[in-house]
């Protein structure tokens, strides 16, 4: 893992990201809220998938909350929930927090975890709205495994009333998968926006296609990043991650643009071990600043008229 934070030079000029009020103490009309769901049970690879929560707030403040050309990151409104306490045990409990943040925020970002994590984190976002919600995942793999693990989320949130029709999968790679589960995507109507069309379309033209495949109902989107989807230089904390995964950039570049919608409700990062990281915490920082670019998309957005109080 990365060497601590704690002896970053303290500069009164330069802002540090991270450090947000916990949400018993943060006010109404929150931006977005920080959830920790650190599952790693049921992960098909051994995995300390859930020491990943903490080493990305800690990462967080690293980075600067100044983002060019947007609102900035310190004018949002911005809580933590904390971690949910045995999210593999315990789902429907993991299920709860997320609903909670999702309920005082615009935007509710969760930290995993493995991939099993995105579960509670859709359905805890979307609520009773599973209807006419929409999943859009940046992900190497489908994730349509049957049973309850990282390689299942997908098919789990089928099973539970999901659309595959409103289902986008950004990235999907060349031998990462079977010839089944490809073949299951395609009957459920998955709309699949491989590693290639990425490259051949770019990132807005690919974002602009996945928001309207996952939006077309009018209801919540969800997020998932699997950060496996990137190259395994800039990805080497995530035990699947592949030669010829997506650039650092691409994803941070993806997660703006999808963000940037104000029908994306919530967004979780998973895949990630920080204790298998390099020396120099270059997983758990790639998620840090995909942290602060999903705040810097949501700063973007034009603020809703606040609700009146009743006297």
């Amino acid at each position: 893992m990365a060497p601590s934070t704690s002896q970053l030079p303290n500069d009164p000029s330069w802002p540090r990201a991270g450090d947000w009020s916990p949400l018993d103490e943060a006010g109404d009309e929150l931006d977005a809220v920080l959830v920790g769901i650190g599952t790693h049970t049921t992960s098909l690879s051994p995995t300390q998938a859930h020491a990943t929560p903490r080493a990305v707030r800690e990462a967080l403040r690293r980075y600067s909350p100044h983002a060019s050309g947007s609102t900035p990151l310190a004018a949002l409104r911005i809580a933590d929930a904390g971690d949910a306490s045995d999210p593999d045990a315990d789902e429907e409990g993991a299920t709860a927090l997320v609903a909670r943040a999702a309920g005082r925020a615009r935007l509710a970002i969760v930290l995993g975890g493995d991939n099993a994590a995105t579960v509670p984190a859709a359905l805890g976002s979307w609520g009773e709205r599973i209807a006419t919600a929409g999943l859009i995942t940046i992900d190497a793999h489908h994730d349509l495994r049957d049973g309850r693990s990282n390689g299942s989320p997908v098919q789990r949130l089928l099973d539970a009333g999901l659309a595959g029709t409103r289902v986008a999968q950004i990235g999907i790679q060349e031998f990462a998968n079977s010839r089944h589960y490809a073949e299951r995507a395609e009957a459920a109507g998955i709309r699949v926006l491989s590693r290639g069309d990425l490259e051949l379309q770019g990132v807005q033209e690919i974002a602009a296609q996945a928001l309207q495949v996952a939006g077309a109902a009018g209801g919540p989107v969800h997020v998932d990043v699997d950060v496996d989807v990137c190259d395994r230089s800039v990805a080497p904390g995530c035990p699947a991650s592949v030669p010829g995964g997506i650039s650092a950039w691409q994803l941070r570049s993806l997660i703006r643009a999808l963000v940037a919608d104000d029908r994306v409700r919530s967004i979780d990062f998973t895949e990630v071990d920080a204790t298998a990281d390099t020396a120099d915490g270059r997983t758990v920082r790639l998620v840090a600043l995909g942290v602060l670019e999903a705040l810097a998309a949501l700063a973007g957005r034009e603020r809703p008229v606040p609700r009146l109080r009743a006297v």
